[in-house]
C-alpha cells in the first residue's frame, strides 16, 4: 500500500498534473518548460535516495532504521503538494517541485530497503512482485484520479499529498519494524561515509552491470511514458481535455496484463531460482509494444501498445528488484545506501527523460523518434545483464 500510494502520486504528478499545469501556463513552450522543471529537480535530488538510505542504515530508534526517514520524507512532500496547484509562476512551480521531489525521494529510499531487510533471498521474487503490483495499481489509479481531477489542480495535488502522509504513517504504525535503539552504531568517519557512495565496478562488476541495465530500461520506458499526455495531444491529435481522460483509459488497459505478468513472473522466478531470463523477455515484449504506435499512430494503436507494454513491464518489475537485492556488495550489509544508489539508476533516466525527449522531438523528427529511442534503450538493457554472474 505504501508503494501503491507513492507510485500513484508519481504517475499523477509527472504524467498528468504537472504537465497540465505547465501547458496551461504557456502551451506553446510546454515541452521546453516541462523539461526545465524536471531537469532542475533532477539536479537537486540526484543523490537524495542514497544519502537518506546511508543515514537510515545508521539510524537508531524505537521505530527502527527506516521509519523515521519515511515519515520525514512524506511530510515534506505531502505538505508542499497542498500548495503546488496555486502557483502560476514557472519559477515557483520549479522551487516547490524540487522540494517535493526531495521529500518523496527521502521516503522512497528507505522504503526500497524493506525487501532486503525483511525477506530471505528465496522469497524476494514474491516480495518484489508485491511491490510491483503496488507500483502498477498505483500508477494506474494515479493517472485515472489525476485525469478526473485535472480540472481542479489545487484539489488534485492536495488529494495526493494527504494520501502520501496518511499511508506512510499507517505503514509505520501497522507494519512495525524492529527497534534499532540498542543496536551498535559503527564509528562515524566522514571519509568512510563519502567513500561508501562509490561502488568500485571492478570489485563489484555485477552491481555495476545491474545499475547500467536498470538505467537503460527505465530510460527506454520513461522517455515515452513521461510525454504520453503530449503524445496523445500532438501525435494522435486530441485536445488537452480529451487527452486527460484518454490517458486514464490507456493506463487502465495496461493494468490487468501487468498484474498478471507480475504475479506469474514473481512466483515463477522464485520457483526456478532465475531472474535474468524474465528481464530478457521483458525487453523483447517492450520492443513490440513501442513499435505499434509507429505502425498505427492512433488512439487504438496506443491502447494495444499499452496492453503489450503492461506485460513487458510486469515481467520486468517482478524480477528487477529481486535481482538488485542479490548483487549488493557485502551481501546487503548497507542495503539502505546501496539500494539508494541503485535507485539513482531509476531517478536519473526518469528525471532526464523529459529533457532527452524534448531534444529528440526537436532534432530527430518528432514523436516517432521517441519510440525508436525507447526500443534501442530496452534492447541494450537486456544485453548488459548478460555478464552478471551472481544471479541466474
Amino acid at each position: 500500500m505504501a508503494t501503491l500510494t507513492l507510485y500513484a502520486s508519481y504517475a499523477a504528478l509527472l504524467g498528468v498534473l504537472l504537465p497540465s499545469q505547465i501547458a496551461l501556463l504557456d502551451d506553446e513552450n510546454k515541452i521546453s518548460n516541462f523539461a526545465i522543471v524536471t531537469t532542475i529537480s533532477f539536479i537537486f535530488t540526484l543523490f537524495a535516495q542514497p544519502i537518506v538510505g546511508a543515514i537510515s542504515d545508521r539510524t537508531r530508534s524505537k521505530l527502527g532504521r527506516r521509519a523515521p526517514w519515511m515519515i520525514f520524507g512524506a511530510l515534506i512532500g505531502g505538505v508542499l503538494l497542498l500548495g503546488l496547484g496555486s502557483f502560476t509562476s514557472l519559477l515557483w512551480i520549479t522551487v516547490l517541485w524540487v522540494l517535493i521531489q526531495i521529500g518523496l525521494n527521502a521516503l522512497q529510499g528507505p522504503l526500497s530497503a524493506i525487501t532486503s531487510d525483511r525477506f530471505p533471498r528465496n522469497k524476494r521474487g514474491t516480495a518484489s512482485a508485491m511491490a510491483g503490483i503496488g507500483m502498477q495499481i498505483g500508477g494506474t489509479l494515479g493517472v485515472l484520479a489525476a485525469g478526473a481531477l485535472a480540472g481542479h489542480l489545487g484539489f488534485a495535488y492536495s488529494v495526493f499529498g494527504i494520501a502520501i502522509i496518511l499511508t506512510t504513517v499507517l505503514f509505520v504504525v501497522v507494519n512495525r519494524d524492529w527497534s534499532s535503539a540498542k543496536s551498535e552504531i559503527p564509528a562515524w568517519n566522514w571519509r568512510d561515509f563519502l567513500q561508501g557512495f562509490w561502488i568500485n565496478p571492478r570489485k563489484n562488476p555485477d552491481f555495476a552491470w545491474a545499475f547500467t541495465a536498470r538505467f537503460l530500461f527505465i530510460l527506454g520506458y520513461f522517455v515515452v511514458s513521461t510525454y504520453q499526455l503530449y503524445i496523445i495531444t500532438d501525435y494522435i491529435g486530441m485536445s488537452l481535455e480529451e487527452a486527460q481522460g484518454a490517458i486514464g483509459t490507456i493506463a487502465l488497459a495496461s493494468l490487468l496484463p501487468t498484474m498478471a505478468a507480475i504475479v506469474l513472473a514473481g512466483w515463477w522466478s522464485d520457483r526456478i531460482g532465475r531472474r535474468k531470463v524474465f528481464i530478457y523477455l521483458a525487453s523483447a515484449i517492450m520492443v513490440i509494444s513501442l513499435a505499434i504506435p509507429l505502425i498505427s499512430p492512433t488512439f487504438e494503436g496506443l491502447l494495444i501498445s499499452a496492453v503489450i507494454d503492461g506485460i513487458g513491464f510486469g515481467f520486468y518489475m517482478a524480477c528487477d528488484t529481486a535481482l538488485m537485492t542479490e548483487v549488493l556488495p557485502g551481501g546487503g550489509v548497507a542495503a539502505g545506501k546501496d539500494l539508494g544508489i541503485l535507485n539513482v539508476a531509476t531517478n536519473i533516466p526518469q528525471a532526464l527523460s523529459p529533457a532527452i525527449a524534448g531534444v529528440i522531438i526537436a532534432m530527430a523528427g518528432g514523436y516517432p523518434a521517441l519510440f525508436i529511442f525507447g526500443m534501442v534503450a530496452v534492447v541494450l538493457a537486456a544485453f548488459v545483464i548478460i555478464p552478471i554472474r551472481s544471479v541466474k
